[in-house]
């Protein structure tokens, strides 16, 4: 029996779930679709080693898992703005890039896979140094500043819109290649059923009567959704089936709040279950992350975003969710808009069947048919086999 030729694959980011969820989906991909094409990948993965990086890696750690091993390096935050932490993290960032180049040097990977974030930028360093071929993706519609920094000697620029290429400069224009954004596998399965499991974790009927609204405050929460909902709870209960993701730090700050009944059900978190519980949803209201209003997309959900602004974030979030209201797909609340009336006049509109299934068909124009985390698994093994007939030669 011939043995498969082996390819080893490094993935670097984090600091995020919005840079890891995205970037095992890719390494699900690139694992299965090696196999079927008679290679044996081993992808490993270097993130932050003392953020939730690890946490999150390791429950795709293992045999049957798409990650072989997680390697910690030393991360420092990449700030547009003074602050006296920029001279701290300086340090982080020096020593995060000679372990990085440890590490690679010593894993000699075919390519590198960066899914952004501040933790990519000493790896992606480290490996074209090394002449590390790798590739680096943007998930937000402008793309950040490890987006910018990596892409100098990136072999591709994968973007989520065909928009985001104008950001770049000429040179680096040329290599950007619109994939779309990753998103886990399963949330693309048909409806096998996910509706009704969904439906069935919740402890709801085939047929609850209303609508299903389903608030995604993330894992951290969202001090402003979890307020406008608590606020307006009554009214939403009249109108709505509310299944409420308030975030550990909610859930622990307001155990009075956490009592279920038939027409409020809040959970601390939800995540094995999160895409059957999706595709239970008639809307969502949410953030405007990259990673769950996509998520949202592939399920064919309306939604109502209310993007995080302020002077902690660049605006990507504000941009994210205009993009998707201009293609039908969203409404949304930002600034002044976010109060109790323009939430309620907002939902008021999404109560309608009707209107819910013109956004759903607007949803489903914005991700298409086809997968970004396949796309971008098919380029980087193109990258990796060309590389290697080269060197056979």
């Amino acid at each position: 029996m011939e043995e498969k030729r082996k390819i080893s694959i490094v993935f670097a980011g984090g600091g995020t779930g919005g840079h890891i969820y995205p970037g095992l989906a890719v390494a699900e991909e690139l694992k299965a679709l090696a196999a079927a094409r008679g290679l044996e990948a081993d992808i490993s993965w270097m993130g932050n080693s003392s953020g939730m990086d690890k946490d999150i890696v390791s429950k795709s750690l293992g045999v049957h898992g798409c990650i072989s091993a997680f390697y910690g390096i030393p991360s420092g935050k990449l700030r547009r703005y003074f602050s006296l932490h920029n001279f701290l993290d300086a340090f982080k960032i020096v020593a995060g890039f000679f372990k990085s180049l440890f590490l690679l040097a010593r894993l000699k990977p075919d390519a590198l896979f960066s899914k952004g974030g501040f933790v990519s930028v000493p790896p992606c360093l480290a490996a074209r140094i090394l002449r590390i071929p790798y590739y680096t993706h943007e998930c937000d519609f402008t793309p950040g500043l490890a987006t910018r920094l990596n892409a100098r000697g990136a072999r591709k620029i994968l973007l989520s819109y065909e928009q985001t290429a104008g950001y770049f400069k000429e040179g680096l224009a040329e290599k950007c290649v619109v994939t779309g954004n990753p998103v886990r596998p399963v949330f693309y399965a048909a409806d096998d059923g996910g509706a009704a499991a969904g439906r069935a974790f919740l402890g709801l009927s085939d047929s609850p009567g209303k609508p299903l609204l389903l608030v995604l405050g993330g894992s951290l929460g969202a001090r402003q959704i979890n307020g406008l909902v608590t606020e307006n709870l009554d009214w939403l209960k009249e109108r709505f089936i509310v299944v409420h993701q308030t975030g550990k730090a909610f859930a622990d700050e307001h155990p009075e709040l956490m009592k279920r009944d038939g027409d409020y059900l809040p959970y601390a978190f939800i995540y094995a279950e999160m895409p059957s519980v999706l595709k239970a949803a008639d809307v969502v209201l949410s953030r405007a992350g990259a990673n769950s209003i996509w998520e949202c997309a592939v399920c064919r959900k309306p939604m109502l975003l209310v993007p995080l602004m302020g002077s902690g974030t660049r605006g990507d979030q504000v941009d994210n969710a205009r993009f998707f209201a201009r293609a039908g797909a969203a409404l949304v609340l930002e600034g002044q808009d976010a109060d109790s009336a323009c939430l309620r006049a907002a939902l008021e509109e999404l109560h309608g069947a009707e209107r819910r299934k013109e956004m759903s068909a607007a949803a489903g124009e914005v991700c298409g048919s086809s997968r970004p985390s396949l796309r971008i698994a098919e380029i980087i093994l193109e990258g990796v086999n060309y590389a290697g007939t080269a060197s056979d030669n």
